[in-house]
């Protein structure tokens, strides 16, 4: 059972990590995400801050991945 929890951390792991950089190109490249002057928006930065928690979340399944095959 610990192996199939592991390999469900992992590919938990693998799908943030190939989603949410793609997902956040587009953001960046939305009009809402820069103002007139080209700063960073409120919309860039919520979205930025999602980015990196679920990169946080794939290093953590990551590491609970290979704690429970240890």
């Amino acid at each position: 059972m610990t192996v199939f929890a592991a390999i469900v951390l992992f590919v938990a792991a693998v799908f943030n990590v190939v989603t949410w950089p793609r997902f956040f190109q587009r953001v960046a490249n939305d009009p809402r995400a820069r103002d007139a002057g080209g700063k960073p928006t409120t919309f860039y930065t919520v979205h930025l801050v999602l980015v990196l928690i679920a990169m946080a979340i794939a290093l953590a399944a990551v590491v609970a991945g290979i704690l429970l095959l240890v």
